[in-house]
């Protein structure tokens, strides 16, 4: 049971994954510690994902976001309608691999960066530790580790 839940939870990340649509309709809070000790939410464009594995968020380098993700690598990223709660929890990293950010990058992203090598253009990967999964539909639940 706890696979289909999965791999639910995973078409909807994906649905809202590659500014889908061609909007910014991916929208998840990505939750972070901030520099006094309390958690810190901001919604972000989810740009690339795997399943409920990973996500990945674009960002620049002066956000308080990079600072906070040096301080402290904890995060939790939730997506949420009517019909679902999707709640991960893991780590955070900053990616600086130069070919990896190409991969994340794609042209509606053109609005803010000039291209993955724009110094301005960072990206973070959020890694999945846990989740709760709770779908409306059918009232199905799923919590555990992967």
């Amino acid at each position: 049971m706890n696979e289909q839940i999965i791999k639910k939870a995973g078409d909807v990340i994906a649905s809202k994954a590659n500014y889908v649509g061609g909007g910014m309709e991916g929208y998840a809070v990505l939750s972070l510690i901030d520099e006094n000790g309390y958690p810190s939410a901001s919604t972000l464009t989810i740009a690339r994902a795997d399943g409920i594995n990973w996500l990945t968020f674009a960002t620049s380098p002066d956000s308080n976001k990079i600072k906070r993700i040096a301080k402290n690598k904890k995060a939790s990223v939730c997506i949420a309608s009517s019909g679902y709660n999707i709640t991960l929890v893991g780590t955070i990293e900053v990616i600086e691999d130069p070919e990896l950010k190409k991969t994340m990058f794609f042209e509606p992203m053109k609005h803010m960066w000039s291209g993955p090598e724009d110094p301005n253009f960072y990206v973070v990967k959020f890694n999945t530790e846990r989740y709760n999964l709770f779908f409306a539909d059918d009232e199905s639940f799923a919590e555990g580790v992967i």
